[in-house]
């Protein structure tokens, strides 16, 4: 992967961040740094931890499917970026059932949002990314930029409030982003097959 492809997978993971932490700080009204980091940090955490346990996993396999990889990548880049664009045209009606300043709703926030990255690791597994030192930057990356969204959806909330949060349309954009990437491996490989 090149460092843009690993850029906006990072960006393309981190949408579903930044729209609960719009939300989060909506209800949050006012700066409060200590759950502002605390919910950014559990999120890049995770978003980072869950792409290497789906790598960890199927790296392991990796030579029993090396043959339709690339539809798996496909499928799953797909399968995520679908389901973003579709939750993107959800209503929000209850934003006010959790407490964002509680650790329990954080941690449980930040291992919903990350289930997507789960699947993303599995789909590095299928770029024959075969050692821990070839998946370090792209899920540092997916860390970084899942803290940096975070935050800024976070200060986002607190000053903009309501009236602009639901312009921002953050999860289609980065459904958007995921299917491109995995046209962008689809096409690459049969391409490639056809030579």
């Amino acid at each position: 992967m090149t460092k843009l492809e690993i850029l906006l997978v990072a960006i393309g993971l981190a949408m579903d961040c930044l729209a609960v932490s719009v939300a989060s700080g909506i209800i949050l009204r006012k700066i409060q740094w200590r759950p502002i980091f605390v919910m950014a940090f559990f999120f890049g955490f995770f978003q980072a931890l869950m792409p290497f346990l789906g790598w960890g996993c199927a790296s392991r396999f990796n030579h029993l499917i090396e043959s339709f990889d690339h539809w798996i990548a496909f499928s799953i880049l797909l399968f995520l970026g679908g389901r973003m664009i579709l939750e993107s045209f959800k209503e929000e009606d209850c934003k006010q059932e959790f407490n964002p300043a509680s650790l329990k709703v954080v941690l449980t926030l930040a291992i919903a949002t990350s289930i997507d990255a789960l699947a993303v690791g599995i789909s590095f597994a299928c770029l024959d990314m075969t050692e821990v030192r070839q998946v370090l930057p792209p899920i540092t990356a997916i860390g970084m930029v899942s803290f940096l969204m975070s935050v800024t959806g976070l200060l986002f909330g607190i000053t903009f409030g309501s009236k602009y949060a639901h312009r921002l349309r953050a999860e289609l954009w980065g459904g958007v982003i995921l299917i491109l990437i995995g046209s962008k491996i689809l096409a690459e490989h049969l391409l490639l097959e056809s030579l």
